[in-house]
């Protein structure tokens, strides 16, 4: 159940409430969490080998579970008097006989950058290409599937039925034409992957007075999600909004009763990305080609860094830190690398809060501050959760004219597969050993950061697997944090406003 809650004023100049009883110290409710390291990468990195790696990867580890799910549906099917058989590799497709073949999709769109392209014209590229969408009117856009034999077209109304993109994996039923095209008539792919019980990674279920000091009957333990905080170096239009933020996630806005048992039950804070702003042309220290530059020392231009956007965002994780413990993803525009999956932000970017992370004796455990990397993987009160700031939908929502993103999040996961356009579209590291990109277990929770608006809804799957999807919106935009029941996993919405 989805509710929208919106907090004007919040109240903070009225007298508090007559009561006989003292007041007490609030009691933050517990974090039970577990960070895992599905996506770090080697700290020795190699960038000679080749991405098609990655692709082989994606298909040896997706493709039996395409293939099961293709035999059970397609090994009794016989149409026209010919049975469906199957064939190993695409280039094994032989005109007029029914088969069906599993495979990767690759998306054959005009429109799409081109690294050979480029590169067969000497240009020199320094950040990834940024176009609005891939997709062309003209009717122009191929859809193909490959293996290590070959490619082959497909073609054929059922493809109108489903998202498609360049990665996933599928099979498909037909038959060869007189083109060499293959008509599709059926199409299958992996569906969602085995679900871990909860609390799959602990030693045993805590008990609950462990878990929580609260009486029967009182509001479960929530995790807050926010996205798109976009700290600027200059005058924020939404400053008062931020302090609005802290003062609720601190525990101190509305009324003592509201402070005890809804916002002290926030047990654990998620940023999902995008904390730092793009640069502007309004702001002074980005890089405007009528400014008069200076001669770099040892190539390094002080005068285009500006630190302000990194010491408010310190500040603002350095308030909030000594009574809730946050876990902090980078974004496109966050100070991160560019390339999926993107590694943690450096602590020597929070001179005040980096205290509150690991400690030197204990690097691999999560502090309470847990800088983690995007996409991320954990277990907060049990749950597998699967988080990401964004990239790996907003690309794939470039495929598409209108796109539905609760829809392509569902796609995502019955693909089997976070990024599947990563490395063709999405900038990837050259995986060779493994591809973390493959769902190897269904998550109970998978959200997304810095979405237009907010979404939610919940997907099932063939064996009883049950996931919840939220789309987080911006809050630079939209003012709104999203609070993820802990027990239920149900969703609710919170607008901040400072108006009266």
């Amino acid at each position: 159940m989805v509710k929208l809650e919106d907090i004007a004023g919040l109240g903070l100049l009225q007298a508090p409430p007559k009561t006989d009883s003292k007041n007490t110290d609030l009691e933050r409710a517990p974090s039970n969490y577990k960070s895992l390291n599905t996506f770090a990468l080697p700290r020795a990195r190699q960038y000679q080998q080749q991405f098609a790696d990655i692709y082989f990867l994606r298909l040896t580890k997706i493709k039996p579970a395409v293939e099961q799910i293709a035999h059970e549906a397609w090994d009794d099917t016989v149409l026209g008097g010919e049975n469906a058989n199957k064939v190993e590799r695409v280039l094994d497709v032989r005109q007029g006989e029914l088969c069906w073949v599993a495979g990767t999709v690759y998306m054959d769109m005009p429109l799409k950058p081109s690294i050979l392209e480029d590169v067969s014209k000497d240009r020199w590229i320094s950040a990834p290409t940024s176009v609005g969408h891939y997709y062309s009117e003209d009717g122009k856009d191929q859809v193909m599937l490959e293996d290590d034999s070959g490619r082959i077209r497909l073609v054929g109304e059922p493809l109108k039925n489903y998202f498609l993109v360049t990665g996933c994996i599928i099979a498909v039923m037909g038959t060869e034409n007189a083109n060499g095209e293959f008509e599709v008539i059926d199409l299958k792919f992996a569906d969602l992957p085995p679900q871990p019980p909860r609390w799959a990674l602990s030693d045993k279920k805590p008990k609950s007075e462990d878990v929580s000091m609260v009486d029967v009957g009182s509001p479960s333990k929530k995790i807050a999600i926010i996205s798109g905080l976009e700290f600027s170096g200059f005058s924020t239009a939404y400053s008062a909004e931020l302090k609005v933020l802290r003062e609720f996630l601190a525990a101190q806005a509305l009324d003592p009763e509201t402070q005890s048992n809804e916002q002290s039950k926030i047990s654990r804070l998620i940023i999902a990305g995008n904390s730092i702003a793009e640069a502007s042309s309004s702001d002074p220290h980005s890089n405007n080609p009528n400014t008069k530059t200076h001669a770099k020392k040892y190539g390094y231009d002080a005068s285009s860094y500006n630190p302000a956007p990194s010491q408010l965002l310190d500040s603002f994780l350095n308030e909030l830190l000594p009574s809730l413990p946050i876990t902090l993803l980078p974004g496109a525009n966050d100070p991160a690398n560019v390339s999926y999956p993107q590694q943690p932000i450096h602590s020597a970017m929070f001179p005040e809060s980096r205290y509150y992370g690991p400690t030197p004796t204990h690097p691999d455990q999560a502090g309470w501050l847990d800088a983690t990397t995007n996409p991320f993987e954990s277990e907060i009160e049990g749950w597998r959760v699967l988080g990401t700031s964004g990239q790996n939908l907003d690309d794939i929502c470039k495929y598409m004219e209108d796109p539905d993103r609760l829809g392509l999040m569902e796609a995502m996961c019955r693909w089997r597969c976070s990024a599947p356009t990563a490395p063709d579209t999405l900038w990837s590291y050259p995986f060779q050993d493994d591809e973390p990109f493959v769902m190897k277990e269904c998550p109970h929770l998978y959200f997304v950061g810095s979405q237009p608006k907010f979404g939610s809804k919940v997907i099932e799957g063939p064996d009883g697997q049950m996931v919840r999807l939220v789309l987080v919106p911006k809050f630079s935009e939209t003012k709104e944090v999203v609070l993820v029941d802990t027990e239920t996993l149900d969703v609710s919405l919170v607008r901040l406003s400072t108006a009266s």
